[in-house]
């Protein structure tokens, strides 16, 4: 495979755009990088992904994949180095079912806690944000990560919202460390790689462009 034309349509702040690099990574496979405009979609995002119109896609000899976890699936299945996904089946399913918890919690919560709530639904949202990841440490357990001894399909899944936290705990005024030590144990841990140091973007960048959103949803301190 090492003639394969790689290619990752991307934005550079989407925490779903930086697993994909991150799988690659893993696998050691070279890729070219294009980054996308959210707001001026290029002619090539919409012609590779007609349906959601949305980054990240995954271009390999040009056939498009699209959605983050379902790219994950498939780089893990072309590229068989270094394993992600478990080949046990039970196991294989729960990753993919916590995959999907951070999906349909992490990923939501997100923008709640950050720009669409404040005072009181701000405050419910950070409760609802703490008790998700209060349920992932106990997935995590003592393992080193979720993969077990090894970087995994769920670490790839939940590890670039890493780069957000200083973001979320700036403008919502809490400590995460502090109420999930072994989580944050856990981020460190994985950042100690190059495959997640490289991919995951600048918190005080992240930041910068959170309060940027924040001012286009009329919820900065100012307004």
């Amino acid at each position: 495979m090492d003639n394969d034309q790689v290619t990752l349509l991307g934005f550079w702040a989407s925490p779903v755009a930086m697993r994909v690099r991150i799988a690659l990574a893993e696998k050691g496979v070279k890729f070219e990088y294009k980054e996308q405009s959210m707001r001026n979609k290029s002619a090539l995002l919409l012609e590779m992904n007609p349906v959601h119109k949305k980054i990240p896609v995954l271009i390999h000899n040009g056939k498009p994949i699209c959605e983050s976890l379902v790219i994950v699936q498939y780089i893990d299945e072309m590229w068989k180095q270094s394993p992600l996904l478990p080949s046990d089946p039970y196991e294989r399913t729960r990753s993919m079912f916590w995959a999907d918890f951070v999906d349909q919690k992490i990923y939501d919560m997100k923008r709640n806690m950050m720009w669409k709530t404040r005072g009181d639904e701000q405050e419910a949202a950070k409760k609802d944000f703490i008790d998700c990841l209060k349920l992932l440490e106990v997935e995590l357990g003592d393992k080193p990560y979720f993969g077990g001894e090894t970087l995994g399909y769920v670490d790839v899944a939940l590890v670039p919202f890493y780069c957000w936290f200083h973001a979320y705990e700036t403008i919502a005024n809490f400590s995460i460390e502090a109420r999930c030590p072994k989580l944050i144990g856990w981020c460190k841990r994985c950042m100690q790689k190059e495959s997640v140091s490289k991919s995951l973007a600048d918190p005080h960048q992240i930041y910068s462009y959170a309060m940027k959103l924040r001012k286009i949803y009329r919820l900065s301190d100012q307004v």
